[in-house]
Formats: structure tokens, C-alpha cells, sequence
């Protein structure tokens, strides 16, 4: 990673390369040091030769658990003769590959499969596995077919109706679509038709999704009461806590050499400064180090604070920086203590590996864009691990506080995707309000809207969408937009976990 240096032009910090020297690497140091910053860390933070490593170590429900399926393969005993998959077709290969596909999923996912040492060969067999399975309580189900006659998709049937989340993997040769056909129809099932496992794969992960956002423990910060409840459908188990455990907390927490060394090595990063201040990235940094100490002690595995309503009228920093941080390093972190948005940002997390932003939608009429806005964008929107995008550091809409203003790549092809969660089951009368919705959409990044001269939030991104909506209408609020294409396999997931997709 190269070392860059930094000028002063007016009210703008600007970062340089190092070829331009128009500020020495000694000087910039100190300037660091002026603020705290000293670079002589602790093992996991390194100096300009590397990044800051935040080692966030999380004790919640959600990620101590390890989601089990259970799965089998289906066939009948003796030769396949004439009948399909036919004669040619060699099974007990396949059986032997596939074992092989099963094994490296588990491993790779960070899942436990238990797969039975015999393929079933009957439907009392068949209905027997369903059966212990509901007993243990398994997270999903995969039915391998290597047959496509006799019991081979009663069983796919009976596994889709069980009530537990089920992927059926039919190999070409073992399905026309007389047999999917009425299988496909039913909730919770996934069917994969081909000699490829690696879409029956991304399924077990949607099973590995499902039950991590059931099993997790987001922290709610608002109001001035603690108690533990729980999101219906989902299971996503809320720890709300008073707003008043943050502002104590920040309080009461000191410039740690930590916490001044993060705030040093963000601006480092910053490709330009405008007004915010040394002392406003600090400030926002602490909201960081705050809401990972409430993390730990909480036991939690994800954050959202009603941060107007908490810190609005306060001096202490909107946790802007803090959640697209949090964001970055895979916690979700939501805004404004919306509960749809905790829960599409750790779906997001969860299945692609990536962050999302979470905006407010905006009508671009003349060039017949929706523009995404808000002020706590991540940087490293193409996954954890992948190198970040260039941001800026700037205040917030409402003049305060430092914040990102990531620029996201023109060209870049994105999914939004926002829940809405289920209203009262007792009021519900229709499929539609009885589980929740999920909105869907794709399309194509054409643009950084510059704010200023734009008023509002400090990162908008616009983006040309694949079908035609009307924008003055598009439905939902506070979506997630995250960078690449995952209509097929968003819709996939809400089949699994019963949620109504709709593609707008």
C-alpha cells in the first residue's frame, strides 16, 4: 500500500502521492502525533507500511452458531435399466462426486452436514429422515436425486413440505420439468437443475443465512428502557437498550492511543478533507469504540441507534464514521433504528460477502434515475476483503461531524434490496401481509451526485435501474444498495424463508 502525503489548500485537506512532495513524510507524522496518532501500536495495528487492523471479536448468539442440515441422497436399488436416468448413466460415480461437492460446501460455508451413509430407497425411508429431522431441529434440508423415477420426487415433495428449508439438487437426467414443475410451486424449497453443484451451494448458504439472521442479537439504542425481545417471522433476536448507556459510555471513554491511531489512518486514506476537522474524525471514531464496547458487553452481533433522536441535540458525534466502519469490517450496523434495515443489511452480509448502504431514496426525473443518499456509506463495497473505494471526509448534511463520502465506481452494476417487515399477524388476511416483503431491484451506477452544490446527505450515488419504475413512486424506504448483480439469488432466498419478492 503506497504512503500518502497531505496539503493544506484553504478549508481542504487534500491527500497527494508520495511523488508530490509538497508535504514530508516526517511532517506529516507529526501532524499525526499533534492529534495522538502515534504509530507505535499494538500488534494488530501496523504503521503507513500497512493498515490499521481493528480485530473486532464478537461473542453474540448469531456468531457462535454453526447451522446444520441434514441430507441424503435419493435413488432406487439395482440398476436404472432403461428408465431415466437410464442405464448409461453412472451413478455410483456421481454418488462419489457429489459426496465430494457436499464435504467441501460444509467446510467452505462453515456449516455442519449430516449426510446419511445410505441413499434412501423408499418413501418410508424418505419419510422417516423428515421426520428425525424435524426432531433435531436441523436448519435445512438437501435431497441429492440421482434418480428420476419411483420415490425419487415424492421425496423432493415431502422435503418441501416439511416446513424446513429445503434445496433439492436434480443432476440433468434425473428431472423433466414434470417433476419440478410441482415441486417449484411450494414455499421453502430451492431446486437446482444441473451437473453443476455450485448453485446448490449458494442455496445451503441461503439456508446458512437464514438461520444465522434467526439466531443473531442486534442491539437497539433508543428510548430509555431495556428489555430483550425478538423480530416475529425472522427470529432475529433485539436487545434494546437506553440511549443513555451510549452517551455514558462515550462519556467516560478516553483517547485511547488505539482509537487516535484509527482516526489518523482514516484521514490518512482520504483522498480529500473539506471542513471536517482532526478533532471531528476523533470524535466519530470514539462512537466507534463505543459502540464496539456496547457490542462485546451486550453481546451482540449487530447495532442500530435512533441516532437523531438520541445525539441530535447533543455535542456527541452521529455514529456516521462508526457504521460504515462497522459496516466494513462485517457487522451490520443500521441507521435510525430501523428494523427492516438490520435486516437487509446482515441478509446482504450474510449470503454476498459485502456491505450495503443503507439511503434514502431520491427522484432523479430528467435523467430518470433513483439516487441513493445518506451520510454512513462503507468504503469496501466490493466484499470484506477487497480493497476499498476512494472516500472523502466531510461533515454530515446537518454541517457536523466527520463522515465518509464514498465515490462508487461509475459503470458498477448493483441490487437494492430492502424488507419490510410483516404487520400484525392477527390483522394480516392476505399471503402479501402475512410475511414480510422484500423489494428487488438492479440496475447500474452512472453517477456520484456532488454534494454540495446538491444539498442532503453527503454520498449520492445514482443509478439507472433495469426495469422502469416510476420513480416518484418507488416503494420502500431506506433501502440497501450493494455492488453486483444477485436478483436471482435474492429471490431464491425469500422462497426458501417465505418472504414475498417483488421486483420493482
Amino acid at each position: 500500500m503506497d504512503c500518502h502525503k497531505a496539503t493544506f489548500t484553504g478549508n481542504i485537506f487534500t491527500m497527494k502521492t508520495p511523488e508530490i512532495n509538497f508535504f514530508s513524510r516526517r511532517n506529516f507524522l507529526k501532524s499525526l502525533v499533534a492529534i495522538g496518532a502515534v504509530y507505535e501500536l499494538s500488534p494488530s495495528i501496523t504503521t503507513c507500511a500497512g493498515t490499521v487492523e481493528e480485530r473486532i471479536k464478537l461473542n453474540g448468539p448469531g456468531t457462535n452458531y454453526v447451522p446444520v442440515i441434514n441430507a441424503a441422497f435419493v435413488r432406487r436399488k439395482g440398476d436404472y435399466g432403461i428408465l431415466w436416468p437410464g442405464a448409461i448413466y453412472d451413478g455410483k460415480k456421481a454418488l462419489e462426486n457429489y459426496t465430494a461437492d457436499i464435504q467441501n460446501a460444509a467446510k467452505e460455508l462453515g456449516i455442519k452436514i449430516n449426510l446419511r451413509k445410505e441413499p434412501i430407497f423408499s418413501l418410508a425411508e424418505a419419510e422417516e429422515w423428515i421426520e428425525t429431522s424435524k426432531r433435531e431441529k436441523v436448519d435445512g434440508l438437501l435431497v441429492v436425486l440421482l434418480d428420476r423415477q419411483q420415490h425419487a420426487w415424492p421425496t423432493a415433495g415431502k422435503a418441501a413440505d416439511s416446513g424446513i428449508p429445503s434445496v433439492i439438487f436434480s443432476p440433468i437426467g434425473t428431472s423433466f420439468t414434470t417433476n419440478t414443475e410441482p415441486v417449484a410451486v411450494k414455499e421453502g424449497v430451492y431446486i437446482s437443475s444441473s451437473m453443476d453443484f455450485s448453485e446448490a451451494k449458494s442455496a445451503l448458504k441461503m439456508i446458512k443465512a437464514g438461520a444465522k439472521l434467526r439466531e443473531m442479537r442486534f442491539i437497539v439504542i433508543r428510548g430509555a428502557k431495556r428489555y430483550d425481545t425478538e423480530l416475529p417471522h425472522f427470529g432475529t433476536k433485539l436487545r434494546v437498550i437506553p440511549a443513555a448507556d451510549f452517551i455514558e459510555e462515550y462519556n467516560r471513554t478516553a483517547d485511547s492511543r488505539e482509537l487516535l491511531a484509527i482516526a489518523g489512518e482514516y484521514m490518512r486514506k482520504a483522498r480529500k478533507i473539506h471542513d471536517a476537522t482532526k478533532q471531528d474524525v476523533i470524535n466519530g471514531i470514539k462512537s466507534y469504540t463505543v459502540a464496539k464496547n456496547i457490542l462485546k458487553r451486550e453481546e451482540g452481533d449487530g447495532i442500530t441507534m435512533d441516532c437523531l433522536g438520541a445525539l441530535g441535540n447533543t455535542k456527541i458525534s452521529l455514529p456516521c464514521i462508526a457504521w460504515s466502519k462497522m459496516n466494513d469490517v462485517g457487522i451490520p450496523a443500521a441507521c435510525e433504528a430501523d428494523l427492516g434495515a438490520c435486516v437487509t443489511h446482515a441478509i446482504v452480509q450474510y449470503l454476498f460477502d459485502r456491505p450495503g448502504f443503507q439511503q434514502d431514496p431520491v427522484p432523479e426525473t430528467i435523467r430518470d434515475c433513483l439516487i441513493g443518499a445518506h451520510c454512513s456509506c462503507p468504503t469496501r463495497l466490493s466484499g470484506f476483503d477487497k480493497k476499498p473505494e476512494p472516500f472523502d471526509i466531510m461533515h454530515h448534511h446537518g454541517n457536523r461531524d466527520a463522515v465518509p463520502r464514498t465515490y462508487w465506481k461509475k459503470g458498477q452494476r448493483i441490487t437494492i434490496a430492502d424488507v419490510i417487515l410483516p404487520p400484525n399477524q392477527q390483522q394480516a388476511k392476505t399471503t402479501e401481509q402475512k410475511y414480510p416483503l422484500m423489494y428487488i431491484s438492479t440496475g447500474t451506477v452512472v453517477d456520484n451526485v456532488p454534494v454540495p452544490p446538491a444539498g442532503g446527505c453527503v454520498v449520492s450515488v445514482m443509478v439507472k435501474l433495469d426495469t422502469k419504475p416510476d420513480l416518484l413512486k418507488y416503494p420502500g424506504f431506506h433501502q440497501i444498495f450493494f455492488y453486483g448483480d444477485f436478483k436471482k439469488e435474492l429471490t431464491g432466498f425469500c422462497k426458501l424463508f417465505r418472504i414475498n419478492p417483488l421486483v420493482v
